[in-house]
């Protein structure tokens, strides 16, 4: 593949992956209910756990030249992405009852809503870097990382735009400032596009890091929410939903190969 086929694949998937995420977002949040929430973020879970263990890892262990390296950089991601929740307290809230982002939580930190912009902006940067991480190695491990990357956002902008409008802003500058955090995913892609020729033989390390991402996401934001519903009915629906994810990336993996 070419460096402008490459260039191309990664900003288009990011524009079109960040307009389809803002307007699903924004349709389900006139219509949706907690349960709606609840199903996408299982499914979230199901991709990420399913792009981590059947594609991003297997990638990163077979280029690397020391798989005890390559799982050292997962540990040490796992605990950077700790680190950078506890400093921006980057929440991925799927709905307006969010604990971390309460209103009373934001007078304490006298920030209003730019708390949340700020960590949203740096998650989704750090999502394009992730992105353009995987299609520099592979267009088939881009796919796959991206989709899992986008399942998880569809409730997060939910929950964002909830938040917006439940602290009194307008439904469009809601979206508005969701839209301008989506672009700071296209600008951490293109950014690590021109510096991976100067980085050296970096993609393993990039690789590993994107599975720490992912696999904190699930295990560390997205699954606490699930265990709150405890009816046998709700998390019936919540396990068929996690491997309704992990068979679409099964599905991709089998066809992409």
């Amino acid at each position: 593949m070419t460096n402008i086929t490459t260039l191309f694949w990664i900003i288009s998937t990011c524009l079109a992956g960040g307009f389809l995420s803002l307007l699903f977002a924004f349709l389900f949040f006139k219509k949706s209910n907690i349960n709606v929430v609840t199903n996408m973020v299982s499914l979230s879970v199901g991709t990420m756990l399913g792009a981590v263990f059947l594609e991003i890892l297997p990638h990163a262990l077979e280029q690397s030249t020391d798989s005890h390296d390559t799982m050292f950089i997962v540990l040490i991601g796992l605990l950077i992405f700790f680190t950078l929740e506890k400093l921006l307290i980057w929440r991925h809230c799927h709905g307006d009852h969010c604990e971390t982002h309460s209103h009373e939580a934001q007078l304490k930190h006298k920030k209003g809503g730019s708390l949340l912009l700020i960590g949203d902006l740096s998650h989704n940067f750090i999502d394009g870097i992730l992105i353009a991480s995987a299609f520099l190695f592979e267009i088939q491990l881009g796919l796959v990382t991206a989709l899992a990357i986008y399942a998880h956002q569809i409730p997060q902008e939910m929950g964002n735009i909830s938040i917006f409008v439940h602290k009194g802003l307008k439904k469009n500058k809601a979206i508005l400032l969701n839209v301008i955090a989506n672009i700071s995913m296209t600008a951490g892609a293109i950014i690590t596009y021109v510096l991976i020729d100067s980085a050296g033989n970096i993609l393993p390390v990039l690789l590993a890091f994107t599975a720490s991402n992912l696999i904190y996401v699930a295990v560390s934001d997205l699954i606490p929410g699930l265990h709150k519903k405890t009816e046998i009915k709700e998390s019936s629906m919540q396990i068929a939903m996690i491997l309704i994810g992990v068979i679409i990336i099964y599905i991709f993996h089998l066809f992409l190969h």
